[in-house]
């Protein structure tokens, strides 16, 4: 559809298709800067099994001070560049059994749907 055919467009009939939370197998994961300080975060793409192509996910969901929430996966370092212990990330790294953001790849990992319905890393 051309841009400007999209101004034309009316609204569909057809409901968006969720997918629901199952064991996806990561397949890449890269960073990226976000925002206007460039703060880096873990973009994981991983293979669903209700779909053909890869889906990103970039979030966890996991225990912290007893309670259950979603983050996003910033990397977080120490003082001497290591994945800081405790975050979101080294939660998730810990949990699937890898031992840096690399070993991620082939990693299954179950999913979750955070509080907005998409879909997160499940690491609790």
């Amino acid at each position: 559809m051309e841009q400007q055919d999209i101004l034309n467009a009316e609204t569909g009939t057809k409901e968006s298709t969720n997918l629901k939370p199952a064991v996806v197998k990561i397949a890449s994961v890269e960073t990226r800067a976000v925002g206007d300080k460039g703060n880096l975060k873990l973009a994981c793409k991983v293979k669903h099994p209700d779909k053909e192509e890869l889906i990103p996910i970039s979030s966890v969901k996991y225990e912290f001070k007893n309670k259950l929430q979603s983050v996003g996966l910033w990397v977080n370092l120490d003082e001497d560049k290591k994945i800081r212990k405790g975050c979101a990330l080294a939660t998730l790294m810990a949990y699937v059994g890898a031992n840096n953001p690399n070993a991620l790849v082939g990693k299954d990992c179950n999913t979750a749907e955070d509080d907005k319905g998409f879909l997160t890393f499940k690491a609790y």
